[in-house]
């Protein structure tokens, strides 16, 4: 809940001013980087944000405007210290750039040492829509912006692979059982009971059902709905396909510790196939050209704003 408004001679939409309307692109504070080893993941990193910048200035809608500040920032965790503020897109390595921002903040020494749970239930890192306005305006204003992506597909792949095809006891409940039950027409006792089973098809016939049995998971979430890259300037653009090259320059751009890389393993299903292009084509061919269609009409935007090539 947001503290009542206090009594000031400004109105209440100034806390907007600079969020819904980027200003022009900020050149990154690159005084912690040595040596000329970065210059091409620089270069690339300066295309990608040109490139959404130029989007956003063709693309971007004034009826966005009415969006509020709280809901624009619910996905982004704030690292005080270092003035960083990432914005978590599951699927892109979120799990451990949480563990890098625990480590960023003295929570904890390695990021090696970091259980999943401790991760994404400990609570150990703070939001930064749980600060007053003038705490989120003053940490948009100041602190770097980050965010890491990934291609739509791949992602989506992997969000059902994680969720769906492993042992569950959130996701096979609550979306499994509804999924089940509406998509297939001769599912069996069992499988309406614990929800497990759910096949891609079905899980794509719920993900493109204007009237879901279940709403929306930040997993398949589209990135443009979780964090707002045309209403929140970000100052750096990472992509999961470069994640190793543009994490560890990023932590030197932001000043940290020389000896915190970005970690390499994989958080779960260690033994697992990575999802990548290939495992991606498999999965697409359980279902129909159309559906094939609509599901890269569903990710439309994130494939335009991060220069994707689509399928």
């Amino acid at each position: 809940r947001l503290p009542e408004p206090q009594k000031t001679s400004e109105a209440p939409l100034s806390w907007f001013r600079g969020v819904y309307l980027p200003p022009a692109l900020h050149p990154l504070n690159k005084t912690f980087i040595k040596g000329g080893e970065w210059q091409d993941i620089d270069s690339a990193q300066e295309k990608r944000r040109a490139f959404l910048q130029d989007f956003c200035k063709k693309y971007n809608s004034r009826k966005k405007l009415q969006t509020h500040l709280v809901h624009l920032v619910s996905r982004i965790y704030v690292e005080d210290r270092h003035k960083v503020l990432y914005c978590e897109v599951p699927k892109a390595g979120c799990s451990n750039w949480k563990r890098v921002l625990m480590v960023l903040s003295g929570l904890a020494a390695s990021a090696n040492n970091i259980s999943h749970d401790d991760v994404h239930y400990g609570r150990h890192l703070r939001k930064l829509d749980s600060y007053d306005l003038k705490g989120i305006y003053t940490r948009l204003n100041m602190y770097t912006k980050f965010i890491f992506v990934r291609d739509p597909m791949e992602r989506l792949v992997s969000a059902f692979r994680d969720k769906f095809e492993h042992p569950n006891s959130y996701y096979h409940p609550v979306f499994g059982k509804a999924i089940i039950k509406k998509y297939r027409h001769d599912a069996d006792e069992e499988a309406l009971k614990t929800g497990s089973g759910v096949k891609f098809k079905e899980f794509i016939q719920y993900l493109l059902d204007s009237h879901r049995p279940v709403g929306m998971d930040i997993h398949w979430e589209q990135v443009s709905k979780l964090c707002y890259p045309c209403l929140i300037n970000y100052d750096f653009i990472g992509k999961f396909e470069t994640l190793k090259e543009d994490a560890n320059y990023f932590l030197q751009l932001v000043g940290a510790p020389a000896n915190l890389k970005f970690p390499k393993f994989k958080d779960r299903h260690s033994s697992d196939e990575r999802t990548s292009a290939e495992v991606v084509r498999q999965y697409l061919k359980e279902l129909s050209k159309e559906e094939r269609q609509l599901t890269y009409d569903f990710y439309y935007l994130d494939y335009l704003m991060f220069n994707y090539t689509s399928p």
